[in-house]
């Protein structure tokens, strides 16, 4: 199965999801999306086929979240702030031939495995 991850190896989340995908057999393509963001457009597809609202992909408790006034933003300032600011996007996201998956929790990732 094709799968990729969109990690952060930082993040402990992200570290424990792609050990999830190496115990059921596959071997994902690695982004490391602080490197090598999404495209705006990228983004909006992996939200949508996640069947999540953008205000869920985003991080909050990131400090950058608070002094970009996020709070009230709208969906499109968000996508916007993302693009712009990978450092925002809830992490990670895994894309299979199966479907999108924000891996909070890690288990939302079996539904496409």
């Amino acid at each position: 199965m094709a799968a990729r991850i969109f990690h952060n190896p930082k993040c402990s989340t992200s570290r424990k999801t792609l050990d999830l995908l190496r115990e059921n057999g596959i071997e994902p393509e690695i982004v490391l999306y602080l490197k090598t963001p999404p495209t705006r457009d990228e983004l909006v597809a992996m939200i949508t086929d996640a069947g999540i609202d953008v205000r869920t992909a985003v991080r909050k408790r990131e400090s950058l979240y608070g002094e970009l006034g996020l709070a009230d933003a709208t969906d499109d300032e968000l996508l916007d702030a993302m693009a712009e600011h990978p450092i925002l996007i809830e992490r990670p996201f895994v894309v299979t031939d199966k479907g999108t998956r924000l891996a909070r929790p890690i288990e939302n990732v079996n539904e496409i495995l």
